[in-house]
């Protein structure tokens, strides 16, 4: 379900970009104030965007999302002091906590609006190694590495 919601998500988001750029460029003049004069095959040319946002769409999730494991040695008591701390200096603030298993979201308003409404939470799932950290693939990368580099580092 969730993937459904994302699919749908995005393929409002780029339909909208898509129709704010339109917009622009038909006030500025460079091109035609008619969906006739602006594309190729006039009207039919909508539904044929229109498919290939829903393909782009259904496809993001797949690989904008992911879920990678985390090596952090420790307990949990050991552990949650340093996470707190490293998430809270990026701009992530606890959510919710279950347990050993941890959710954060962003500060930010901006940031959560910026990261499409919704879509900035990182969750961190306790495993026998660390942590299976699960997010966006861009951030979730970006945690982990400074995670591992943190808590492994050599004193």
């Amino acid at each position: 379900m969730k993937y459904l919601v994302r699919v749908l998500k995005y393929f409002v988001y780029i339909t909208v970009v898509m129709a704010l750029i339109l917009l622009a460029l038909s006030l500025l003049g460079i091109v035609g104030r008619d969906v006739d004069s602006m594309f190729r095959n006039g009207w039919n040319s909508l539904w044929q965007i229109a498919l290939m946002f829903l393909a782009i769409s259904a496809l993001y999730p797949k690989f904008g999302f992911c879920k990678r494991g985390a090596i952090i040695p420790g307990t949990y008591e050991e552990i949650r002091p340093g996470l707190v701390r490293y998430m809270a200096e990026h701009g992530y603030e606890v959510e919710k906590e279950e347990g050993e298993n941890l959710t954060f979201r962003c500060k930010s308003l901006l940031q959560r609006f910026l990261k499409l409404l919704g879509e900035d939470r990182i969750s961190f799932e306790r495993d026998r190694a660390g942590y299976y950290v699960e997010g966006r693939t861009k951030d979730v990368v970006r945690i982990v590495t400074g995670l591992e580099t943190r808590f492994n580092a050599p004193e």
